[in-house]
């Protein structure tokens, strides 16, 4: 019987039309440094736009918070160098966690403008779609700014519709139903 040469779970090796390999897997707690690198180069307000909207949560919390998801109501993608993690350069981050009390998930996705318009963002989001449907909840949604449209495009290509957000006129929520 030949032996398989099969990656660990949510593991997937990813090559980007410019060549360059990364890898595509759980989030470790080991990643928190480069992580934290990264975020301290964004906007503290971007930071909680994206995932922590209610909360005054700073970048090293938010980093702890990330890299010690809870496997039963979240999972927390990047797609990174293929290095060990801790040494790995992050490029990309998706979240997808269940909202407390219903059968729905929200997600994130940060892809840095390194490796952006390449095909990232989509397979991180199919990743999530696939952890939802796993989960068997009804809907998967997120926040997308109104001018952030290779983000909505994408969500609408993967069957997401647009709907007005409640709380933003700046934000549209992108809903993909997932009943079967």
């Amino acid at each position: 019987m030949a032996i398989r040469n099969r990656m660990p779970p949510w593991h997937e090796n990813f090559n980007l039309p410019n060549g360059r390999k990364l890898l595509l897997r759980p989030i470790r707690p080991e990643d928190g440094p480069p992580m934290q690198a990264a975020f301290n180069l964004l906007e503290p307000e971007a930071i909680r736009d994206r995932f922590l909207r209610q909360s005054n949560v700073a970048p090293p919390e938010l980093v702890l918070l990330l890299t010690h998801p809870n496997p039963k109501t979240e999972i927390v993608l990047v797609a990174a160098e293929q290095l060990p993690p801790g040494e790995a350069l992050v490029g990309a981050l998706a979240r997808a966690a269940i909202v407390p009390g219903t059968r729905q998930a929200e997600y994130t996705i940060l892809v840095s403008h390194f490796v952006a318009g390449q095909g990232l963002g989509r397979q991180l989001m199919r990743k999530l779609v696939k952890w939802a449907r796993r989960k068997y909840l009804d809907r998967l949604y997120g926040d997308t700014l109104k001018s952030n449209e290779p983000m909505m495009e994408l969500a609408l290509s993967l069957g997401f519709v647009a709907q007005p957000h409640p709380d933003s006129p700046e934000l549209v929520r992108m809903v993909l139903e997932l009943e079967a």
